[in-house]
């Protein structure tokens, strides 16, 4: 990598730990006004302080960021069906990079749906914008998105994240499994994982705890911090597992304090 995608990546994964906490708030970009993120702005200033990168739209961001803030920037720029529609797979890209460097985003992410209806879109998609990417030092984050019929197991999620690597993506998100090391081993670039679902906050902190002990570097957790009841001790919990090495206990201790 040169110097721009360098400086550009660690903007978002540290470069004292080498991890990294993505706050994910770009559900409305398929399920509309979310629980707990309907008044965006409100939901998230509070959290901004101790997340390292947002990922979000661009009309969001536009709309319910302070363009003062420091944090860094990642760009959803893949959408087009709704939760209205069986097949979320058919996806398109929706964001130029030249939009994306208005922005001064520091990366941009789209999904890819291995195994779903129009995988072979989503996967030509990305290597498209790999393409557009790569002139521009912009980094590109693959996520792994999981169809209703697939199976979230290591050989599955491994499949997916070794295919999103292979196309040329510079950080993969996928979701965590058992013998998650199999899938960190098998992908020769960084991890991240999804938080998913809306879980008790021990089992999101136990999580979060296991993919860091299974070699991920990071996590861009979304709704199980702003739907949490106390948005602001979840994430902080989150960072002191993720950059400090806390426990799962002490963790849930600086959730519940």
């Amino acid at each position: 990598m040169n110097w721009g995608m360098k400086n550009r990546l660690s903007k978002t994964i540290n470069p004292k730990t080498g991890k990294t906490v993505m706050l994910a708030v770009d559900h409305g970009y398929f399920q509309g006004p979310t629980t707990g993120l309907r008044e965006l702005k409100k939901a998230i200033d509070p959290l901004i302080p101790y997340a390292d990168c947002l990922y979000i739209t661009r009309g969001m961001l536009r709309n319910c960021v302070d363009a003062q803030t420091k944090i860094p920037i990642f760009l959803r720029v893949s959408g087009g069906p709704s939760i209205l529609k069986d097949d979320l797979s058919d996806e398109h890209i929706t964001t130029s990079m030249q939009e994306a460097l208005r922005l001064n985003a520091v990366g941009v992410g789209m999904s890819i749906f291995v195994g779903g209806k129009n995988e072979s879109r989503t996967i030509a998609n990305l290597g498209k914008l790999v393409n557009e990417a790569e002139p521009n030092n912009m980094p590109v984050l693959a996520i792994t998105a999981v169809g209703k019929e697939m199976v979230r197991d290591a050989r599955y999620l491994g499949l997916a994240s070794r295919i999103a690597a292979e196309m040329g993506a510079h950080i993969v998100k996928t979701y965590y499994c058992e013998d998650f090391k199999e899938v960190v081993k098998a992908c020769p670039v960084p991890i991240v994982i999804a938080g998913g679902k809306k879980i008790d906050e021990k089992d999101a902190l136990q999580m979060a705890y296991d993919a860091i002990q299974d070699g991920a570097v990071g996590v861009d957790m979304g709704r199980n911090i702003f739907q949490s009841d106390n948005p602001v001790g979840m994430i902080k919990a989150v960072r002191a597992i993720v950059h400090e090495g806390a426990s799962v206990e002490d963790a849930y201790k600086i959730y519940k304090k």
